[in-house]
């Protein structure tokens, strides 16, 4: 049986890492300080744990005591050094969120959705010393739907991950991997993103406008605006009919619908269906805004 080394982080690799669990010999678990769920698995299971940052030799330090096969990174929070990926004897991949080689780098689901994007997708992919730059092992593609929020596509990721990853033990147990390099003509690469990195541009278009807003939808930290001094985060929009004028600022309360109000965009309105809010009263000819509305 492969003897593997799980680096994972968050609710996803949490997932992943107890459906690995009962199938592998995993030998050592590393994650990042914050997953708690993570690190209370390993204990109770009795798994050797690293948690914390592991760059300057300290995720080294505690991996090479252990002599693994495979080194399976899955949502994890760092990037992997050189020294770890050289550790195991047969390979170290990892499992990421985009159809490489578009969208590499952070949230690639949150920016797919951004972009309008009506697939997304998750690839298996050696890992080298570049950032999602490693040879593509498989890929399985995602649809977007309408109504889809980032949250929507990572539920969706978290069926994949697992099958994903018996493909890929499976396949290099029977000598089977067919290694593909990715064509970085075709290469986009997204940041990390922050709450503050949210904001609404009014000045966009309704689409873009409602496209932003679902991206980062409840339980992320949201798409926001600001209101009387208020921040109003801001999780589901809808198109309406409403007619607008060149008189209107974009951003601006045009009208209405049961008391939600109607909001002018650059090229038509939008209603607002779901806001986080504590106290806010919104009253018609007022404008939402932030440094993007002028």
């Amino acid at each position: 049986m492969l003897k593997i080394a799980v680096l994972c982080s968050g609710g996803l690799g949490f997932d992943t890492l107890k459906k690995i669990m009962p199938e592998y010999h995993i030998l050592c678990v590393l994650t990042d300080s914050n997953s708690k769920t993570i690190i209370e698995f390993a204990k109770t299971n009795d798994i050797p744990l690293f948690s914390g940052n592991p760059r300057k030799k300290k995720g080294f330090e505690f991996i090479k005591a252990f002599d693994i096969d495979v080194i399976a990174s899955i949502n994890y929070l760092f990037l992997i050094e050189e020294d770890i990926i050289n550790h195991s004897k047969q390979l170290t991949f990892n499992i990421h969120g985009s159809l490489l080689p578009k969208y590499r780098g952070r949230t690639p689901h949150v920016w797919a959705i951004i972009n309008d994007e009506k697939e997304a997708g998750i690839t298996a992919h050696v890992i080298d010393a570049g950032c999602d730059t490693g040879k593509i092992i498989h890929q399985i593609k995602v649809p977007i739907e309408d109504e889809d929020t980032g949250a929507d596509m990572l539920n969706k990721y978290a069926d994949e991950y697992f099958p994903m990853v018996k493909q890929v033990l499976h396949n290099l147990e029977y000598n089977q991997l067919d290694l593909k390099i990715q064509n970085d003509s075709f290469a986009t690469y997204f940041g990390k993103r922050t709450s503050e990195d949210g904001a609404i541009n009014w000045n966009w278009t309704k689409e873009k406008i409602r496209n932003w807003i679902r991206a980062q939808a409840h339980p992320y930290p949201g798409a926001f605006t600001f209101y009387d001094g208020e921040k109003i985060i801001i999780d589901k929009v809808s198109f309406t009919d409403e007619l607008i004028s060149k008189k209107q600022l974009n951003g601006q309360i045009i009208s209405k619908i049961n008391l939600t109000p109607i909001i002018k965009t650059s090229n038509g309105a939008i209603k607002l269906d779901t806001i986080r809010t504590e106290n806010c009263i919104f009253e018609l000819g007022k404008a939402f805004d932030n440094e993007n509305r002028k």
